[in-house]
């Protein structure tokens, strides 16, 4: 009996966290207009619209406007008397467009943004809790390559 609703409780739980964030890894072809599809799942977190722009390690971040405004006002307490801060800052904020997606749920990413992340046809999106993240498959095969050989190391300097 105990099993049953515990099964019930976590099944509830598992749907609850996934409409909270995004997880997981897709692949996408990126037409010749520079239009990527969005996985279904996450269509519903950002039809009030989304913001993409230049992301760390030459990918792109994708976030829902809710999220988004967040990172604005943390952006936006930064000293601008710092250079570091500044060149933060620009590369967010200058960077940053916002996006909708389409009748077919694709969103048009601009080619500035494509030539940044050196976006080919094939890409993967991968789920990063409040934000997508869109790679260049090759890069992110790559990358993902260096950070699981060096997962241990990493796991213990961050003490998980």
């Amino acid at each position: 009996m105990f099993g049953e609703r515990w099964g019930k409780v976590e099944y509830f739980l598992v749907n609850f966290l996934e409409k909270l964030m995004f997880i997981g890894e897709y692949n996408y072809n990126l037409d010749d207009k520079g239009r990527l599809a969005v996985p279904v799942k996450f269509r519903e977190k950002i039809k009030k619209g989304a913001i993409v722009t230049r992301g760390l390690d030459n990918c792109l971040f994708l976030y829902a406007k809710e999220e988004w405004e967040k990172i604005v006002e943390k952006l936006s307490n930064l000293p601008v008397s710092q250079s570091k801060a500044r060149a933060f800052s620009r590369l967010m904020l200058a960077g940053a467009m916002e996006v909708d997606c389409d009748s077919q749920g694709r969103i048009n990413l601009p080619d500035y943004l494509r030539k940044f992340a050196k976006l080919d046809k094939k890409t993967v999106i991968a789920g990063l809790f409040n934000r997508l993240e869109i790679w260049d498959e090759k890069f992110w095969e790559d990358y993902k390559k260096r950070v699981e050989k060096d997962s241990n190391e990493i796991a213990e300097e961050l003490e998980i």
